[in-house]
C-alpha cells in the first residue's frame, strides 16, 4: 500500500482555485521531487496536506496508509506520522530548541519521554548533524541563519521520526557547505522507515540527494513526471521548455 496518496486534489485558497488535480504518490524509502516555478503550487501542496486551515479542498483525497485525512486537524496528522518543515521557519522567542523539541515528541507519542533518554538522544542526534550542544539552549530560530534555521527542521525530523516528512524549499538560502550538511541528513533517515517529498525550486539539492522520481508542477498541476533524468534537463532548458 502506497504510505501518501493525493488523488485529483483541487484546492483554493480565498475563493482562488490553486491545486487543480493533483495525482501522487509518496511511500517510504523514496524521495519524490516536486520542482515547478514561483507560483506553481508547490508548496500549497505541501500545506494542504497538513492540514493549514487556508488551504480548502475542493475535491479529491488526501490518503495516508489508506485513511483520507482530509478532515484531520495538524496536530492529529503528526500523530499518524506526516511531518513538514517550513521555507521560513518561525522565530519562538523564550522556547529553547531543547524545550520545544520534548514537548513536540511528548504531543506526538502520547506521553512523557523520560528527560534523561530524550537528551541522549537528542545529543547523538545533533552530533550527527554536526550541531553543538550548546545550540539546544539557543531560542527556536531567533538569531539563526539560513542554515542554522533548515539544519534545526533536519533535527526536528530525526527526532519526531515521521512516516513522511514534506520538506518546502529545504535548499532555500543555503550556502554549499550548509547545504551538503541538511542534505545528508536528510539522505541519512531516508529508509524503510521514512519518505520524503522534497519541494524545490532548483536542480542542486538533488546533486546530494538522488530523486526516486521527478515531477513537474505549472500552473497548479503536474505537467511531466520522470526519474532523476527529469532534473537534469529542467537544468538545461528550465521551465519554459517543459511543456
Amino acid at each position: 500500500m502506497t504510505d501518501l496518496e493525493i488523488k485529483n486534489l483541487h484546492v483554493e485558497i480565498d475563493g482562488k482555485e490553486i491545486l487543480k488535480g493533483v495525482n501522487l504518490e509518496v511511500s517510504k524509502n523514496e524521495v519524490i521531487a516536486i520542482m515547478g516555478p514561483n507560483g506553481a503550487g508547490k508548496s500549497t501542496l505541501g500545506f494542504t496536506i497538513m492540514g493549514h486551515p487556508k488551504y480548502k479542498i475542493t475535491k479529491g483525497q488526501i490518503l495516508f496508509k489508506g485513511q483520507d485525512i482530509a478532515t484531520l486537524s495538524p496536530d492529529k496528522r503528526a500523530k499518524l506520522g506526516l511531518f513538514l518543515s517550513f521555507q521560513y521557519p518561525s522565530e519562538i522567542s523564550g522556547v529553547s530548541v531543547f524545550n520545544f523539541l520534548r514537548t513536540a515528541i511528548n504531543s506526538v507519542k502520547g506521553a512523557p519521554v523520560p528527560v534523561l533518554e530524550f537528551q541522549k538522544n537528542l545529543w547523538n542526534t545533533m552530533a550527527a548533524l554536526k550541531m553543538p550542544n550548546e545550540f539546544a539552549q539557543r531560542s527556536l530560530n531567533e538569531g539563526f541563519s539560513g542554515g542554522e534555521k533548515k539544519r534545526t527542521e533536519i533535527l526536528q525530523l530525526a527526532m519526531l521520526k515521521p512516516q513522511i516528512a514534506v520538506l518546502d524549499e529545504t535548499d532555500s538560502g543555503l550556502d554549499i557547505d550548509a547545504l551538503k550538511t541538511v542534505a545528508s541528513g536528510v539522505q541519512t533517515y531516508v529508509g524503510p522507515e521514512l519518505g520524503v517529498l522534497l519541494i524545490t525550486h532548483y536542480t542542486r539539492i538533488l546533486n546530494y540527494i538522488r530523486p526516486t522520481a521527478v515531477h513537474v508542477m505549472k500552473n497548479g498541476r503536474i505537467v511531466k513526471s520522470g526519474g532523476p533524468e527529469l532534473a537534469k534537463q529542467l537544468e538545461e532548458k528550465g521551465y519554459e521548455g517543459i511543456a
